[in-house]
């Protein structure tokens, strides 16, 4: 199974694009470690969006034990991990969404087109609405750098509504 596709759902309740609620976990930068804490919040969410860091081909099979995993490729991503695609673009809940590891490589027409915008590399958590687009930046739950908090986020999607938290792992 190519590392981007999701498990296969076959019913509509269990597919993550079609659902008239989600609960999405957004993570980036795990450069290899998942904390034990981590997978205990993640469990029972729809599906995980990874924006680039992996570090790993097991933290890709981890986070699958729990839900469909979309995930894009970021600088430290090389080997098996390099054949994760540089973007991703796809609709979950009737939400569009982009994923992209670094903002600067944002395409210039996603904020106009895209109801939101999953990007990280900074290892800074980040939410900001631009126009009618959600831009996130889960921040990192991996090894601790720049002396900046381990973070994630959810994003829970109802009637095409996005409410957005970070979540703080350690500070």
């Amino acid at each position: 199974m190519p590392p981007t596709t999701p498990t296969n759902p076959t019913t509509p309740a269990q597919n993550p694009a079609t659902a008239e609620s989600l609960r999405l976990a957004i993570v980036a930068d795990t450069h290899g470690q998942l904390r034990p804490e981590v997978l205990e919040r993640l469990a029972g969410v729809d599906a995980i969006l990874h924006a680039g860091d992996v570090g790993s081909s097991e933290v890709l099979a981890r986070l699958r034990a729990l839900a469909p995993v979309f995930a894009v490729r970021g600088n430290v991503d090389t080997g098996e991990l390099a054949a994760l695609p540089d973007t991703a673009t796809g609709d979950l809940g009737g939400i569009s969404y982009g994923l992209v590891h670094r903002r600067e490589d944002v395409p210039s027409d996603w904020g106009r087109r895209l109801d939101l915008v999953i990007f990280g590399h900074s290892h800074r958590p980040e939410l900001e609405w631009r126009g009618g687009a959600l831009w996130l930046n889960p921040g990192s739950c991996g090894p601790r750098r720049f002396q900046l908090p381990l973070t994630f986020a959810f994003l829970t999607i109802r009637d095409r509504r996005l409410t957005p938290e970070i979540v703080a792992v350690a500070y």
